[in-house]
């Protein structure tokens, strides 16, 4: 038989993750954003396509025109030939035809490699404009402006992108990192309550996991974030995205070519529980309601002390956050729990061996391969008992 011969080279290519933090982006004398888009042009003007959540217009109606004029200030060097506007939420990541649309609007553009898609609004305008951006032409520039608590604390600072498909979130996507990633801390006053907390349990997620300390601290200021104090959001913001950025540079496996997801804390539950209620639940509500269901499985197989699961399920409670919904009790047809389907959707979408992060501690995580399904029920019936003696909090 003849013997294989082979060519093996290694390859490396560096990425440069960048999160930049400011306050009112598109005035004149904020040069941040022109400086990042022509810091690499080569003669012609670099040529921009800005694709916005419509929710702007909504709190902003002049949004666009300042978009316009901030970029004619720079129109010698920067060439912003188009604009759109797109519904937020995951009717955007659940609609194919959006991405099409977007598609069409990058063609017509004739952006290329060298231009620039911005992509400024929630998580899911990020992910449906990251992935439009790493799919065409194999790769134009991304540079995001991240207009929600969340995405400017967590979704919006990493390197994933995607859109749902086949009643799946995130089916479709990619792994690429922006060339820059612009928080604007003003962009959180347009939020209701709702959508502001919604940030803070992607906050407490990664204190949970990486920093006692942080948790703390968090515990501390409860008051002030629910009263929306504008020093503590911006603190808040800025420590959960640090730990993010963190995790994916120091991890060594920013492109989870691994099985280990820890920044997914909760998340196995949070993904099913989003398409169980089409999406009515959003991912900071769902988030809450993994982390506390994951909170007490720690428990019940004697990793975390109860005093600790009290003090997590606690400050999630006065956050504002439900830790319990009816859909994690639906079943099927034949009786199983639809719930359960999520440990093996989390699974299939990593691939490898099923790797669930748990508690130690707070700030202290640890990885499990394998869940007890009479467990996890005993703890969604724990937190249906708890719940029936709560009152509902208000939006």
């Amino acid at each position: 038989m003849m013997k294989a011969r082979q060519i093996e080279k290694q390859l490396l290519v560096p990425y440069q993750h960048r999160v930049y933090f400011t306050q009112d982006v598109f005035e004149p004398e904020n040069t941040l954003l022109a400086s990042l888009l022509t810091e690499s042009t080569e003669g012609e003007a670099t040529r921009v396509y800005v694709a916005v959540d419509e929710q702007l217009r909504e709190h902003d109606s002049a949004f666009q025109d300042k978009v316009h004029a901030y970029f004619n200030n720079f129109r010698e060097k920067i060439d912003c030939c188009g604009y759109s506007e797109y519904p937020g939420g995951e009717i955007l990541k659940n609609d194919l035809r959006y991405l099409k649309d977007l598609y069409h609007e990058i063609e017509q553009a004739k952006l290329c490699r060298h231009s620039y898609l911005i992509g400024i609004g929630g998580g899911a305008l990020l992910d449906m404009t990251g992935f439009a951006a790493a799919t065409a032409h194999r790769g134009i520039r991304h540079l995001r402006l991240p207009t929600t608590s969340l995405s400017q604390g967590d979704g919006g600072v990493g390197v994933k992108n995607g859109v749902n498909y086949l009643g799946k979130k995130n089916f479709i996507g990619t792994f690429m990192p922006p060339h820059a990633v612009v928080n604007d801390l003003n962009f959180l006053k347009t939020l209701s309550n709702n959508q502001m907390r919604d940030g803070y349990i992607e906050a407490v997620k990664v204190a949970l996991i990486r920093d006692g300390a942080f948790f703390d601290l968090i515990e501390s200021r409860a008051e002030l974030l629910i009263n929306r104090d504008p020093d503590t959001i911006s603190w808040i913001i800025e420590k959960s995205a640090q730990h993010h950025v963190d995790h994916i540079a120091q991890s060594g496996d920013p492109f989870e070519l691994k099985s280990a997801r820890p920044l997914d804390f909760g998340h196995w539950v949070a993904h099913k529980l989003e398409t169980m209620s089409a999406f009515k639940i959003s991912h900071g509500e769902a988030v809450a309601i993994g982390m506390a269901v994951d909170v007490l499985y720690s428990q019940k197989i004697g990793h975390l002390a109860k005093k600790q699961a009290s003090r997590i399920i606690n400050l999630i409670e006065q956050l504002g956050f439900k830790t319990y919904s009816p859909e994690l009790l639906t079943v099927s047809e034949q009786g199983r729990n639809l719930i359960l389907e999520g440990l093996d959707e989390f699974r299939e979408h990593l691939g490898g061996q099923l790797t669930i992060s748990l508690l130690n501690d707070i700030g202290d995580s640890f990885e499990t391969h394998e869940m007890i399904p009479k467990v996890i029920l005993e703890c969604i019936e724990g937190l249906r008992d708890r719940n029936a003696s709560r009152p509902h909090p208000e939006s």
